[in-house]
């Protein structure tokens, strides 16, 4: 099925569908907030659970597998469902998921429950580019991916600390009790303004492989790769990255003012995606790179970490609009198959980031971390720089010179 049939969105003064765009968001607020709300609850958990931090951790690790082992089958199993039972069925595997994570009293029920949310989040994430595309037409494709992706970095930068917070003031439990209250009311919400589509038919159905081969598939998930393990190294360890300017104490302020950078980032995209996507990912892949650069010379002067984590914020901010958009481009008809792919990568990604990392950590020391950032970006961008006829196809993305 083509991705960009007729929807309610295309009437005669061509406005974004904002409320059915934003339910998108607040999906992926959720898909966040379930991912990364254990980390800063930590030592509640393991001693309500009776178990050490390091195992209330793996909190967070069965999660992320769920969403690895999921995300394509289950993406696959469901191409013929009608697009919002799918999507509904995702955002009632949170409900069910965190409601008996919250209830839970026996640390092996606690990670087969974080392993379902895990798996609802990867159906749920390869489902919301293609579906924010589907809802507009062709030429608001753009903008319309950048609202629904605003829930992440919102998620990071305000959703976490404030998760952590009301976790130390009235229990890790209740916590994910109000995220499975949140996400009742969203249940409401998507009903009421995110609009259906069919399924693809059988005969429309392209198996994996065949998307796998597609020109320019690769090419976007390739540049997934190094772009998401380049910031994951850094952004994991973020701490001890900070500690030489005496920052770490600040890594909070630090983190939020990534995020509200973040959020800018993702303004800036929404003007560019359409007329300039291919120039926006080498500007910010070469503009990552030239942070890295600085931060390996001075990582030490506060003022440099301050500077050059806001600019990272707003090079990271538009990376799923540009990212997603690309590959949704490349993949044509198999748009959801190829998000789910998406998904795997994006997560290996943050999974290798935190190995690649602890490594380097313990072998040569936070300092080295802006050096693997130079190179894994400088691949990133030679990548992209090669895929102008497939993937990241120069001039505008609708095949016409912008004005």
């Amino acid at each position: 099925m083509n991705p960009n049939t007729t929807s309610p969105a295309q009437n005669a003064d061509d406005r974004l569908p904002v409320a059915g765009l934003l339910a998108l968001a607040m999906t992926g607020f959720i898909c966040i907030m379930t991912e990364t709300l254990p980390a800063g609850l930590l030592p509640q958990i393991g001693a309500n659970l009776h178990i050490s931090p390091a195992l209330a951790g793996q909190m967070v690790t069965a999660y992320a597998l769920g969403s690895l082992s999921a995300a394509i089958p289950l993406t696959l199993v469901t191409q013929r469902w009608r697009r919002r039972r799918v999507l509904l069925l995702a955002i009632i595997g949170f409900v069910i998921f965190n409601s008996i994570t919250a209830v839970s009293t026996h640390y092996g029920v606690t990670l087969v429950a974080r392993y379902g949310a895990g798996a609802a989040a990867g159906l749920a994430w390869a489902l919301l580019a293609g579906y924010a595309r589907k809802m507009v037409t062709r030429s608001q494709q753009g903008r319309a991916l950048a609202i629904a992706m605003v829930g992440t970095p919102v998620a990071l930068s305000l959703g976490v600390p404030a998760g952590t917070w009301l976790g130390a003031l009235m229990g890790w439990r209740l916590t994910f009790g109000l995220m499975s209250a949140s996400t009742l009311l969203l249940i409401v919400w998507v009903l009421k303004s995110v609009p259906d589509f069919p399924g693809v038919a059988q005969h429309e159905r392209l198996p994996f492989g065949r998307v796998l081969r597609t020109p320019g598939v690769r090419s976007v998930l390739g540049v997934v790769m190094v772009w998401m393990l380049a910031h994951n190294v850094l952004y994991t360890y973020i701490v001890p990255f900070i500690a030489p300017a005496g920052l770490a104490g600040q890594a909070h302020r630090v983190l939020l003012l990534f995020g509200l950078a973040a959020l800018v980032g993702i303004w800036l995209t929404s003007c560019t995606v359409d007329h300039a996507l291919r120039l926006s990912v080498l500007a910010s892949l070469a503009i990552f790179a030239g942070v890295a650069g600085v931060f390996a010379i001075g990582c030490a002067l506060p003022a440099v970490i301050v500077i050059g984590v806001t600019i990272w914020g707003l090079t990271f901010g538009g990376a799923a609009t540009l990212l997603q958009t690309a590959l949704a481009d490349a993949a044509g008809d198999g748009v959801d198959v190829a998000l789910s792919m998406n998904v795997v990568v994006w997560n290996s990604a943050i999974a290798g980031g935190g190995i690649l990392g602890g490594i380097m950590l313990d072998t040569w020391g936070a300092a080295s971390f802006p050096w693997a950032v130079l190179g894994l970006a400088g691949v990133g961008f030679l990548i992209t720089w090669q895929a102008r006829s497939y993937g990241f196809r120069s001039g505008h993305r609708l095949g016409r010179p912008h004005s």
